[in-house]
């Protein structure tokens, strides 16, 4: 009989050949959980690269990131989900941390510190911020890996058909119901969209994606501002 991991990581990709290997190479394998790596219609070598690891390479039906998670979510096998972004970097101890805090009554989902992969006491100022943003409003995004039970995730209707902020309005529906706990290890994420930017741009940038989606922006409209252009990469909103 083979035995159900207590783990499913889902991981929606789109074109991103160019870093899979190097962050594939983080997980292990075999030891209690599976990878779901969930493709949007990529072109490049993603697919290829990806089945050189023992993963689970699905092509979603619809592409764009909350079909993609919510597809993986129908294969999953785990009791427990993780949706992590595929430019993020795990602690070692991912795997017990995430059933520790989920074992708290009160909690009903979970989300990991943040750390950006860029030096400089403004990406540090950045990260403190983030982490108050995340322990104060219980508002972690999806960059921070969020994981919550399989049952809990179904029995909320998944992720919203959302171009953007589909983690944003998880997040939300899910403080109804508990507390979302921040685990005390970070997870590492690349600076790359802070890079082509900067940082200034791109925190002014997010934080009116947050406040158009606050004043009942359409999210269509709200995702053309965010991309600028169609995007090449299923990019973070941080």
């Amino acid at each position: 009989m083979t035995t159900k991991p207590r783990l499913s990581v889902i991981i929606p990709v789109l074109n991103e050949a160019a870093i899979a290997r190097e962050y594939l190479r983080q997980f292990p394998y075999g030891e209690g959980m599976e990878v779901l790596i969930v493709d949007g219609g990529s072109r490049d070598q993603t697919l290829e690269i990806c089945r050189d690891f023992p993963v689970q390479v699905l092509s979603s039906p619809i592409a764009g990131r909350a079909q993609q998670m919510n597809f993986g979510a129908t294969i999953a096998q785990g009791k427990i989900l993780l949706f992590l972004h595929l430019d993020s970097r795990l602690p070692p101890d991912f795997l017990d941390q995430i059933q520790q805090i989920l074992k708290s009554p009160d909690v009903i989902a979970g989300a990991f510190q943040l750390a950006i992969d860029l030096p400089g006491w403004q990406y540090r100022c950045l990260e403190k911020a983030i982490l108050w943003r995340s322990q104060f409003w219980q508002l972690p995004y999806g960059d921070q890996g969020i994981f919550l039970t399989a049952k809990q995730f179904h029995h909320l209707g998944g992720f919203a058909d959302l171009p953007l902020m589909e983690d944003y309005d998880l997040v939300q529906r899910l403080q109804t119901l508990g507390t979302v706990a921040i685990a005390p290890a970070k997870i590492v994420t690349s600076g790359r969209r802070w890079q082509k930017l900067g940082l200034l741009k791109t925190t002014l940038i997010n934080q009116a994606i947050v406040l158009g989606y606050h004043l009942g922006i359409a999210p269509q409209t709200l995702a053309r501002w965010y991309y600028q252009q169609p995007p090449t990469s299923l990019d973070s909103l941080d």
